[in-house]
Protein backbone atom coordinates (compact mmCIF):
# COMPACT_ATOMS: atom_id res chain seq x y z
CA UNK A 1 0.00 0.00 0.00
CA UNK A 2 1.09 3.80 -0.87
CA UNK A 3 2.12 5.37 2.58
CA UNK A 4 0.40 8.63 2.82
CA UNK A 5 2.50 11.52 2.79
CA UNK A 6 3.07 12.93 5.44
CA UNK A 7 2.20 16.84 6.74
CA UNK A 8 4.99 19.18 7.01
CA UNK A 9 5.13 22.52 8.86
CA UNK A 10 5.20 24.52 5.19
CA UNK A 11 2.09 22.57 4.20
CA UNK A 12 -0.08 23.54 7.19
CA UNK A 13 1.84 27.20 7.07
CA UNK A 14 0.34 27.00 3.19
CA UNK A 15 -3.26 25.76 4.48
CA UNK A 16 -3.83 28.27 7.37
CA UNK A 17 -2.85 30.86 5.02
CA UNK A 18 -5.25 30.19 2.55
CA UNK A 19 -7.76 29.27 5.84
CA UNK A 20 -7.38 33.14 6.53
CA UNK A 21 -7.68 34.73 2.92
CA UNK A 22 -11.32 34.10 2.16
CA UNK A 23 -12.56 35.08 5.90
CA UNK A 24 -10.08 38.62 5.09
CA UNK A 25 -12.09 38.97 1.43
CA UNK A 26 -15.27 38.57 3.18
CA UNK A 27 -14.95 41.37 5.78
CA UNK A 28 -13.70 43.51 2.98
CA UNK A 29 -16.94 43.19 0.49
CA UNK A 30 -19.05 43.01 3.88
CA UNK A 31 -17.67 46.56 5.06
CA UNK A 32 -17.81 47.65 1.46
CA UNK A 33 -21.67 46.82 1.09
CA UNK A 34 -22.37 47.78 4.79
CA UNK A 35 -21.21 51.06 4.37
CA UNK A 36 -22.21 52.03 1.02
CA UNK A 37 -25.79 51.20 2.12
CA UNK A 38 -26.05 52.65 5.35
CA UNK A 39 -24.01 55.93 3.69
CA UNK A 40 -27.31 55.59 1.15
CA UNK A 41 -29.98 55.25 4.05
CA UNK A 42 -28.25 57.71 6.11
CA UNK A 43 -27.76 60.26 3.16
CA UNK A 44 -30.91 60.17 2.13
CA UNK A 45 -32.39 61.32 5.40
CA UNK A 46 -29.88 64.50 5.44
CA UNK A 47 -30.22 65.07 1.37
CA UNK A 48 -33.33 63.40 -0.26
CA UNK A 49 -33.01 61.60 -3.19
CA UNK A 50 -29.17 60.71 -2.58
CA UNK A 51 -30.11 57.02 -1.93
CA UNK A 52 -28.52 55.01 -4.20
CA UNK A 53 -28.83 51.39 -3.43
CA UNK A 54 -30.77 49.96 -6.23
CA UNK A 55 -26.90 50.26 -7.90
CA UNK A 56 -26.62 47.12 -6.05
CA UNK A 57 -29.63 45.70 -5.18
CA UNK A 58 -33.54 46.59 -6.45
CA UNK A 59 -36.09 46.51 -3.66
CA UNK A 60 -38.69 48.33 -5.46
CA UNK A 61 -41.62 45.70 -5.06
CA UNK A 62 -41.13 46.30 -1.24
CA UNK A 63 -42.29 49.75 0.11
CA UNK A 64 -39.49 52.44 0.33
CA UNK A 65 -39.85 52.87 4.63
CA UNK A 66 -39.78 49.03 4.92
CA UNK A 67 -36.87 48.55 2.54
CA UNK A 68 -34.79 51.35 4.03
CA UNK A 69 -35.52 49.48 7.67
CA UNK A 70 -34.29 46.09 6.18
CA UNK A 71 -31.58 47.32 4.23
CA UNK A 72 -30.09 49.64 7.30
CA UNK A 73 -30.09 46.38 9.51
CA UNK A 74 -28.23 44.54 6.95
CA UNK A 75 -25.55 47.34 6.28
CA UNK A 76 -25.17 47.33 10.70
CA UNK A 77 -24.83 43.65 10.36
CA UNK A 78 -22.05 43.81 7.65
CA UNK A 79 -19.96 46.12 8.95
CA UNK A 80 -20.39 44.51 12.72
CA UNK A 81 -18.97 40.79 11.30
CA UNK A 82 -16.22 43.05 9.52
CA UNK A 83 -15.05 44.61 12.32
CA UNK A 84 -15.79 41.80 14.96
CA UNK A 85 -15.73 38.34 12.91
CA UNK A 86 -16.58 36.41 15.70
CA UNK A 87 -20.15 36.39 16.48
CA UNK A 88 -22.55 34.90 19.06
CA UNK A 89 -24.91 32.36 18.03
CA UNK A 90 -28.07 35.04 18.11
CA UNK A 91 -25.47 37.64 15.95
CA UNK A 92 -24.98 35.06 13.78
CA UNK A 93 -28.50 33.67 13.31
CA UNK A 94 -29.62 37.66 12.32
CA UNK A 95 -26.62 37.55 10.42
CA UNK A 96 -27.38 34.43 8.35
CA UNK A 97 -30.99 35.54 7.88
CA UNK A 98 -30.40 39.31 6.64
CA UNK A 99 -27.80 38.03 4.10
CA UNK A 100 -29.79 35.33 2.94
CA UNK A 101 -32.67 37.45 2.03
CA UNK A 102 -30.59 40.00 0.47
CA UNK A 103 -28.67 37.07 -1.55
CA UNK A 104 -32.36 35.90 -2.64
CA UNK A 105 -33.20 39.36 -3.81
CA UNK A 106 -29.77 39.64 -6.14
CA UNK A 107 -31.07 36.10 -7.67
CA UNK A 108 -34.36 37.92 -8.19
CA UNK A 109 -32.89 40.98 -9.64
CA UNK A 110 -30.31 38.52 -12.04
CA UNK A 111 -33.71 36.20 -13.40
CA UNK A 112 -35.16 39.88 -14.09
CA UNK A 113 -32.54 40.75 -16.06
CA UNK A 114 -32.72 38.07 -18.35
CA UNK A 115 -36.37 37.73 -18.27
CA UNK A 116 -36.06 41.21 -19.86
CA UNK A 117 -33.69 40.26 -22.44
CA UNK A 118 -35.59 37.54 -23.68
CA UNK A 119 -38.58 39.58 -24.02
CA UNK A 120 -36.08 41.81 -26.07
CA UNK A 121 -37.41 44.52 -23.62
CA UNK A 122 -34.23 45.64 -23.41
CA UNK A 123 -30.31 44.90 -25.33
CA UNK A 124 -27.33 44.07 -23.60
CA UNK A 125 -23.69 44.05 -24.94
CA UNK A 126 -22.75 43.00 -21.90
CA UNK A 127 -25.22 40.17 -20.66
CA UNK A 128 -23.94 39.69 -17.59
CA UNK A 129 -26.47 40.90 -15.13
CA UNK A 130 -24.37 43.11 -12.42
CA UNK A 131 -26.96 41.18 -9.37
CA UNK A 132 -24.70 38.14 -10.64
CA UNK A 133 -21.67 40.18 -8.99
CA UNK A 134 -23.45 41.35 -5.61
CA UNK A 135 -24.69 37.44 -5.27
CA UNK A 136 -21.34 36.15 -5.40
CA UNK A 137 -19.94 38.80 -2.79
CA UNK A 138 -23.08 38.02 -0.58
CA UNK A 139 -22.70 34.11 -0.89
CA UNK A 140 -18.51 34.71 -0.13
CA UNK A 141 -19.18 36.47 3.31
CA UNK A 142 -22.01 33.48 4.21
CA UNK A 143 -19.50 31.03 3.37
CA UNK A 144 -17.14 32.56 5.77
CA UNK A 145 -19.41 32.70 8.81
CA UNK A 146 -20.19 28.90 7.74
CA UNK A 147 -16.31 28.33 8.06
CA UNK A 148 -15.71 30.32 11.11
CA UNK A 149 -19.11 28.35 12.79
CA UNK A 150 -16.59 25.03 12.38
CA UNK A 151 -13.77 26.79 13.68
CA UNK A 152 -13.72 29.69 16.50
CA UNK A 153 -10.55 31.91 14.79
CA UNK A 154 -8.56 34.22 16.78
CA UNK A 155 -8.04 38.33 16.38
CA UNK A 156 -7.45 38.73 12.96
CA UNK A 157 -3.72 39.85 12.34
CA UNK A 158 -1.86 42.38 10.53
CA UNK A 159 -1.55 40.25 6.82
CA UNK A 160 -5.93 39.59 7.42
CA UNK A 161 -6.39 43.43 8.33
CA UNK A 162 -4.38 44.56 4.91
CA UNK A 163 -6.34 41.76 2.98
CA UNK A 164 -9.38 43.42 3.68
CA UNK A 165 -8.03 46.94 3.55
CA UNK A 166 -6.86 45.78 -0.18
CA UNK A 167 -10.40 44.38 -0.94
CA UNK A 168 -12.64 47.44 0.05
CA UNK A 169 -9.75 49.95 -2.53
CA UNK A 170 -10.64 47.12 -5.54
CA UNK A 171 -14.44 47.33 -4.34
CA UNK A 172 -14.30 51.40 -4.60
CA UNK A 173 -12.33 51.00 -8.19
CA UNK A 174 -14.57 47.64 -9.38
CA UNK A 175 -17.70 48.59 -8.35
CA UNK A 176 -17.67 51.43 -10.94
CA UNK A 177 -16.12 49.68 -13.68
CA UNK A 178 -19.13 46.79 -13.51
CA UNK A 179 -21.86 49.45 -13.44
CA UNK A 180 -19.94 50.86 -16.77
CA UNK A 181 -19.95 47.49 -18.26
CA UNK A 182 -23.19 45.73 -17.11
CA UNK A 183 -25.67 48.88 -16.58
CA UNK A 184 -23.97 51.35 -19.31
CA UNK A 185 -23.57 48.64 -22.35
CA UNK A 186 -27.82 48.10 -21.90
CA UNK A 187 -29.68 49.68 -24.33
CA UNK A 188 -33.12 50.72 -22.47
CA UNK A 189 -34.44 52.34 -25.76
CA UNK A 190 -38.49 52.81 -25.59
CA UNK A 191 -40.62 55.66 -26.98
CA UNK A 192 -39.96 58.76 -25.43
CA UNK A 193 -40.57 62.58 -25.85
CA UNK A 194 -37.39 63.37 -26.58
CA UNK A 195 -33.60 62.00 -27.26
CA UNK A 196 -30.77 63.92 -24.84
CA UNK A 197 -27.04 63.61 -26.61
CA UNK A 198 -24.12 64.63 -24.75
CA UNK A 199 -21.45 66.37 -27.00
CA UNK A 200 -18.29 65.44 -27.24
CA UNK A 201 -14.79 66.93 -28.78
CA UNK A 202 -14.90 68.82 -31.98
CA UNK A 203 -11.49 69.68 -33.72
CA UNK A 204 -10.87 73.43 -34.20
CA UNK A 205 -11.64 72.99 -38.42
CA UNK A 206 -14.84 72.38 -37.07
CA UNK A 207 -14.58 68.10 -37.77
CA UNK A 208 -16.60 65.85 -34.80
CA UNK A 209 -14.78 63.88 -33.05
CA UNK A 210 -15.25 60.02 -33.68
CA UNK A 211 -16.69 59.72 -30.21
CA UNK A 212 -19.35 62.45 -30.78
CA UNK A 213 -19.85 61.17 -34.38
CA UNK A 214 -20.90 57.91 -32.47
CA UNK A 215 -23.34 59.28 -30.20
CA UNK A 216 -25.12 62.10 -32.62
CA UNK A 217 -25.22 59.01 -35.42
CA UNK A 218 -27.00 56.53 -32.43
CA UNK A 219 -29.15 59.90 -31.54
CA UNK A 220 -30.18 60.45 -34.92
CA UNK A 221 -31.03 56.74 -35.52
CA UNK A 222 -33.27 56.54 -32.52
CA UNK A 223 -35.22 59.88 -34.16
CA UNK A 224 -35.61 57.64 -37.52
CA UNK A 225 -36.84 54.68 -35.83
CA UNK A 226 -39.83 56.89 -34.60
CA UNK A 227 -38.98 57.09 -30.23
CA UNK A 228 -39.07 60.34 -29.50
CA UNK A 229 -40.35 63.23 -31.73
CA UNK A 230 -37.37 65.98 -30.31
CA UNK A 231 -33.57 65.50 -30.26
CA UNK A 232 -31.36 68.09 -28.00
CA UNK A 233 -27.95 68.26 -28.71
CA UNK A 234 -26.16 69.64 -25.68
CA UNK A 235 -22.62 70.62 -25.44
CA UNK A 236 -19.73 73.35 -24.76
CA UNK A 237 -17.19 75.28 -26.98
CA UNK A 238 -14.78 73.17 -29.54
CA UNK A 239 -11.35 73.87 -30.27
CA UNK A 240 -11.74 76.57 -32.69
CA UNK A 241 -15.19 78.06 -33.30
CA UNK A 242 -17.40 76.10 -34.10
CA UNK A 243 -19.24 74.76 -31.27
CA UNK A 244 -20.29 71.46 -30.26
CA UNK A 245 -23.88 71.88 -30.49
CA UNK A 246 -23.74 73.53 -33.80
CA UNK A 247 -21.43 70.65 -35.32
CA UNK A 248 -24.11 68.02 -33.95
CA UNK A 249 -26.72 70.11 -35.77
CA UNK A 250 -24.70 70.20 -38.58
CA UNK A 251 -24.30 65.96 -38.68
CA UNK A 252 -28.13 65.40 -37.38
CA UNK A 253 -29.12 67.60 -40.81
CA UNK A 254 -27.01 65.59 -42.88
CA UNK A 255 -28.41 62.62 -41.24
CA UNK A 256 -31.84 63.42 -42.37
CA UNK A 257 -33.70 64.57 -38.71
CA UNK A 258 -35.59 68.41 -39.57
CA UNK A 259 -34.30 71.17 -38.67
CA UNK A 260 -37.86 72.06 -36.50
CA UNK A 261 -36.92 68.56 -34.35
CA UNK A 262 -33.58 69.97 -33.06
CA UNK A 263 -33.39 71.46 -29.63
CA UNK A 264 -29.97 72.96 -28.88
CA UNK A 265 -28.00 73.33 -24.74
CA UNK A 266 -25.26 75.76 -25.54
CA UNK A 267 -24.36 75.65 -22.31
CA UNK A 268 -23.94 71.98 -21.38
CA UNK A 269 -20.48 72.50 -20.19
CA UNK A 270 -20.36 69.33 -18.25
CA UNK A 271 -22.45 66.17 -17.25
CA UNK A 272 -23.87 68.22 -14.84
CA UNK A 273 -24.78 71.79 -16.34
CA UNK A 274 -26.79 68.97 -19.24
CA UNK A 275 -28.75 67.71 -16.59
CA UNK A 276 -29.56 70.86 -15.14
CA UNK A 277 -30.15 72.59 -18.16
CA UNK A 278 -32.24 69.92 -19.84
CA UNK A 279 -34.48 69.52 -17.07
CA UNK A 280 -35.60 73.57 -17.46
CA UNK A 281 -36.19 72.26 -21.38
CA UNK A 282 -38.22 69.53 -20.46
CA UNK A 283 -40.29 71.75 -18.02
CA UNK A 284 -40.98 74.35 -20.88
CA UNK A 285 -41.70 71.76 -23.72
CA UNK A 286 -43.64 69.14 -21.85
CA UNK A 287 -40.90 66.50 -22.09
CA UNK A 288 -41.37 63.55 -19.36
CA UNK A 289 -39.75 60.54 -20.62
CA UNK A 290 -36.72 60.92 -21.77
CA UNK A 291 -33.90 58.60 -24.11
CA UNK A 292 -29.81 59.75 -23.09
CA UNK A 293 -27.17 59.19 -25.12
CA UNK A 294 -23.31 58.99 -24.75
CA UNK A 295 -21.06 56.48 -24.34
CA UNK A 296 -21.18 53.51 -22.06
CA UNK A 297 -18.94 54.16 -19.37
CA UNK A 298 -20.63 57.65 -19.33
CA UNK A 299 -24.21 56.08 -18.56
CA UNK A 300 -24.08 55.35 -14.95
CA UNK A 301 -23.49 58.84 -14.23
CA UNK A 302 -26.00 60.21 -16.32
CA UNK A 303 -28.30 58.21 -14.88
CA UNK A 304 -27.84 59.12 -11.37
CA UNK A 305 -27.41 62.94 -12.22
CA UNK A 306 -31.14 62.68 -13.71
CA UNK A 307 -32.45 60.72 -10.73
CA UNK A 308 -31.24 63.56 -8.28
CA UNK A 309 -33.15 65.87 -10.51
CA UNK A 310 -36.36 63.58 -9.83
CA UNK A 311 -36.49 62.57 -13.07
CA UNK A 312 -36.20 58.67 -14.35
CA UNK A 313 -34.17 58.96 -18.07
CA UNK A 314 -33.71 55.46 -19.95
CA UNK A 315 -30.23 55.27 -21.45
CA UNK A 316 -28.59 54.08 -24.67
CA UNK A 317 -25.11 53.22 -25.06
CA UNK A 318 -23.18 54.75 -28.73
CA UNK A 319 -23.06 52.43 -31.16
CA UNK A 320 -18.79 52.55 -31.48
CA UNK A 321 -17.51 52.60 -34.95
CA UNK A 322 -14.40 51.41 -33.12
CA UNK A 323 -12.76 51.07 -29.40
CA UNK A 324 -11.47 54.09 -28.55
CA UNK A 325 -8.01 53.99 -27.60
CA UNK A 326 -8.16 56.11 -24.85
CA UNK A 327 -11.06 53.97 -23.60
CA UNK A 328 -8.99 53.08 -20.62
CA UNK A 329 -8.13 56.28 -19.15
CA UNK A 330 -11.71 57.45 -20.27
CA UNK A 331 -12.90 54.60 -17.99
CA UNK A 332 -10.22 55.35 -15.46
CA UNK A 333 -11.39 58.88 -14.78
CA UNK A 334 -14.98 57.92 -15.05
CA UNK A 335 -14.94 55.90 -11.62
CA UNK A 336 -13.68 58.88 -9.92
CA UNK A 337 -16.13 61.07 -11.68
CA UNK A 338 -18.83 59.16 -10.65
CA UNK A 339 -17.68 58.78 -6.91
CA UNK A 340 -17.39 62.45 -6.95
CA UNK A 341 -21.04 63.12 -8.58
CA UNK A 342 -22.03 60.33 -5.37
CA UNK A 343 -21.25 62.53 -2.79
CA UNK A 344 -21.53 65.85 -3.44
CA UNK A 345 -24.80 66.11 -2.11
CA UNK A 346 -23.48 65.72 0.99
CA UNK A 347 -20.22 68.09 0.50
CA UNK A 348 -22.85 70.57 -0.39
CA UNK A 349 -23.83 70.09 3.31
CA UNK A 350 -20.68 70.47 4.80
CA UNK A 351 -18.30 72.58 2.40
CA UNK A 352 -21.36 74.72 0.57
CA UNK A 353 -18.59 76.72 -1.32
CA UNK A 354 -17.30 73.77 -2.70
CA UNK A 355 -20.58 71.40 -4.46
Amino acid sequence: MAKKPRKTKATSKRKTKAAGFLPAVARGLAFFLGAFSLLNVLGDLLSPGFDANHWWIDLRPIHSPAADIFLAASAVLLIAYSIRPVLSAERRILTYAFLGALLLVTCWNAVTFYVLIIRRAIRSGFPVAFSIFVGGAIATVLISLGEQKKARRKKAGTRSTITSVVTVLICLVGFPFAQMFCFGRTDYRRPADAIVVFGARVYANGRVSDALADRVRTGCELYRDGLARRIIFSGGPGDGDIHETEAMRAMALKLGVPAQAIILDTAGLNTRATVTNTCSMFKDHGIRRVLAVSHFYHLPRIKMSYQRQDLDVYTVPAKESYTLTAMPYFMACETAALWVYYLRPLVSLVLPDRA
